[in-house]
């Protein structure tokens, strides 16, 4: 066993924002939405995720003082992922930590959630992790299927991570390092309904390397 990087019992002075994200996880993340143009649950995973126990929230008590101070914070986090998921056995890829900041002001939450997501997501996507911002902004960022949908948006604001999954290329597509480390997961046995732009993509930054050669096995 690693060492314990658990975060602390957490003050029943959180619990309506901790009810308020579990009754959010429960009502929009693991429902469909009439404005995500597709079918199925806002998140695929987090259904899964919490009937399977591995659905975890941690609480960040406070106003951090900047975006440098969130993402040291998010980091031990990350390390507590890697211990729980290595835990999961095979259900581990269903993992999710939420970490909730209750008490940022509202004119402080775009910056601190929205920067600190951008300034670690290099790091998580590293290790084979995704992070994403959620709060009542809501983040500009829309839906994959529908522009003017903002699905991110949360009633606490808060930072969520789980693993990188195949269908994860829409948010890794444009950054040649991000594109590398989805590839050298991913691209030797990429999900059909990605495969056509991941090779263009790959053409595009020079990482034709990391695709299936003919003749291998799920190749495209």
């Amino acid at each position: 066993m690693g060492r314990d990087v658990s975060p602390a019992p957490v003050s029943v002075a959180y619990e309506k924002p901790i009810r308020e994200v579990i009754d959010w996880a429960s009502t929009y993340l693991s429902r469909p939405h009439p404005d995500i143009g597709r079918r199925g649950h806002v998140c695929p995973f987090v259904k899964t995720s919490m009937h399977k126990g591995l659905f975890y929230l941690a609480v960040q008590p406070g106003v951090p003082g900047d975006v440098t101070e969130v993402a040291e914070s998010l980091r031990e986090y990350r390390d507590w992922f890697i211990e729980l998921a290595a835990e999961s056995g095979a259900a581990a890829h269903y993992t999710t930590i939420l970490v909730l900041f209750p008490e940022l002001p509202p004119d402080k939450v775009s910056g601190i959630i929205d920067g600190a997501q951008d300034l670690l997501k290099a790091d998580y996507v590293s290790h084979g992790l995704m992070i994403g911002e959620f709060h009542d902004g809501p983040p500009a960022k829309p839906g994959l299927w529908n522009p003017g949908f903002r699905p991110l948006r949360s009633p606490v604001p808060l930072l969520a991570m789980r693993h990188m999954v195949p269908t994860d290329f829409p948010f890794l597509k444009d950054d040649p390092e991000y594109l590398a480390q989805y590839l050298d997961r991913y691209g030797r046995d990429l999900p059909p309904q990605v495969a056509q732009d991941a090779m263009a993509a790959a053409r595009e930054f020079g990482l034709e390397a990391l695709l299936a050669t003919p003749g291998e096995a799920g190749g495209v």
